[in-house]
């Protein structure tokens, strides 16, 4: 098969309310979004890559970069059998996961819209609907509080907490007073290290679903060690950038839960080899998210009706992080449920003039 043209579109969308982490406070998305075309059709993929390489290494300069020089021009060229061939075809460029997977939902989703049949039917997913939980940044204690009242209200199946350190033991003192026998987990985005093994067993008291990433972003060996300390189960986020990664720290026994995001991981083809090795193991899976817009919340939601998709994820209502989305669906949760968008492909069309209205700037390629 063969694809026409690629679209690579870099857009800035505002946040409701700022967002904050470890690693900082951000209010706005960035998003590189890759269209293919053929045989009138399109397919749709968004890049969780940021401006700055905050959380993983990769940035929107360098994946547009790969992007326009690489990757598009050898899909052009060559074309391709089926989506997962392309995880094996672009190894030869190392690393790089989230601008491959930009261009490879694309085609994910352009190649299902051909079929005519749901993304969630090539991906082997059983359910037309996904529990979903959320996340909630930083703010000032009693406001958190009171967030997390509003989203167990609303019917959210686990809530999971940004923490670093000075901002969890009372933290979580607090809401578990308040909510005892909710779902909560933890996001340390990177923020301790195994000298902090004092505070991190203090964590391991409050009764968590996890623990998320609590050492380095890269880390397997200390996260192993860690995991002998701690009642908690481990899930690791940033350390996983592939099903390599996932495998060894599955054998290191440095989590017992995963995190997966499709950028991270290098695309849907690798989100299948690792749903495999996963369920083999039987090691429960959840989707994370990356404050995606509606092209990479769709691809989200489908990936996560997957069987072994065990825990609810961090694919909330769109309206939760964005005034105004760029897809013409409303991707809303309700009592904690999300619906699969519906059609084929990942079922969204584009609010063209809205998108337009955000798009920082728009280059085509075509076959040399």
């Amino acid at each position: 098969m063969k694809i026409d043209q690629v679209e690579l579109r870099v857009v800035r969308l505002p946040f409701r309310s700022p967002f904050r982490t470890s690693f900082g406070e951000e209010h706005e998305k960035v998003a590189v979004l890759a269209t293919v075309r053929a045989d009138g059709l399109e397919g749709y993929g968004e890049g969780v890559m940021e401006v700055l390489p905050l959380y993983r290494e990769e940035s929107v300069a360098g994946a547009l970069h790969l992007l326009r020089t690489a990757l598009a021009p050898e899909l052009l060229a060559v074309g391709f059998d089926h989506p997962a061939d392309l995880i094996d075809r672009w190894a030869c460029w190392r690393g790089n996961p989230m601008a491959k997977t930009t261009l490879e939902l694309a085609v994910w989703d352009w190649y299902a819209r051909r079929e005519g049949v749901p993304l969630r039917t090539l991906l082997g997913g059983l359910r037309t609907e996904i529990p979903v939980g959320a996340s909630l940044g930083m703010a000032a204690l009693a406001d958190t509080v009171a967030n997390v009242g509003r989203h167990v209200e609303q019917g959210y199946r686990r809530v999971k907490l940004k923490i670093e350190p000075g901002w969890d033991v009372d933290l979580l003192r607090a809401v578990r007073a308040e909510f005892p026998r909710i779902e909560l987990t933890v996001d340390a985005n990177s923020a301790y290290t195994l000298e902090m093994l004092p505070t991190l067993q203090q964590i391991d008291e409050f009764d968590l679903h996890y623990i998320e990433q609590p050492l380095h972003w890269d880390d397997i060996a200390d996260h192993a060690q860690l995991a002998t300390h701690l009642r908690t189960p481990i899930c690791l986020d940033e350390s996983l950038t592939s099903p390599a990664r996932v495998k060894a720290a599955l054998d290191a026994r440095a989590c017992s839960v995963v995190n997966v995001k499709v950028g991270r991981v290098g695309g849907l083809e690798a989100v299948r080899r690792i749903h495999d090795l996963c369920v083999s193991r039987h090691v429960p899976m959840w989707c994370g998210g990356m404050l995606e817009t509606g092209i990479g919340r769709a691809h989200n939601i489908h990936l996560a009706t997957m069987p072994g998709f065990v825990y609810p994820g961090d694919t909330a209502s769109a309206s939760r992080t964005y005034h105004r989305d760029i897809v013409e669906q409303p991707l809303e949760a309700a009592d904690g449920i999300m619906p699969v968008p519906a059609g084929a492909g990942i079922g969204v069309t584009l609010d063209r003039p809205f998108l337009d209205s955000v798009t920082e700037s728009i280059e085509i390629i075509v076959p040399a």
